[in-house]
């Protein structure tokens, strides 16, 4: 697979990762999640592991933060097959980050890294299966689904109950508020 989920914010486009990490897991691969930020990556950890553990899939942290015996652990774990999800930030580039049985790659907000940088964790292993999310298409991406790189999915309605978004200029003035 090398698909581009494209859809807007809050569209579900996590939940669509996260049920494909479930069936690689299920299917007995690993799967890695490459956030563009820390702050993002932890926030898709805390979330999936929330929702991973439970079913007794085990979920794994690496951005540049873990150092010492944590990192080593969690590559050491990672290299074994003991975690089966993977979430990070560039840290998973490093040649030191290798899986024991790799089988899915998804890149959120793809836009924000490079051709590179998004081929390189699906070159770790042969015939891994590549994810690509973004909210706002850009012209590289669309010119990839124009030349048959990648199939497109679009999420193109909102979740039941979300609130509709609402924007507004505010005066600076207003700014402590």
């Amino acid at each position: 697979m090398s698909r581009l989920l494209q859809g807007d914010v809050g569209s579900g486009k996590t939940i669509v990762a996260l049920l494909s990490m479930i069936t690689a897991a299920e299917a007995g691969v690993q799967s890695v999640l490459m956030a563009p930020t820390d702050i993002l990556a932890r926030q898709h950890f805390d979330k999936i592991s929330k929702l991973c553990t439970p079913l007794g899939i085990s979920v794994g942290l690496l951005t540049a933060r873990e150092k010492g015996k944590n990192r080593a652990q969690t590559l050491e774990n990672l290299a074994n097959g003991t975690i089966q999800i993977l979430i990070g930030t560039h840290a998973l580039l490093t040649e030191t980050v290798v899986f024991h049985k790799l089988g899915l790659v998804i890149i959120d907000e793809q836009h924000k890294f490079g051709v590179h940088q998004r081929l390189a964790l699906v070159k770790k292993e042969q015939g891994v299966n590549l994810l690509v999310m973004t909210a706002t298409p850009i012209p590289r991406s669309l010119a990839l689904t124009v030349y048959g790189d990648m199939d497109v999915s679009r999420l193109d309605e909102k979740p039941s109950g979300r609130k509709p978004i609402e924007t507004s200029v505010m005066p600076t003035e207003k700014i402590p508020e």
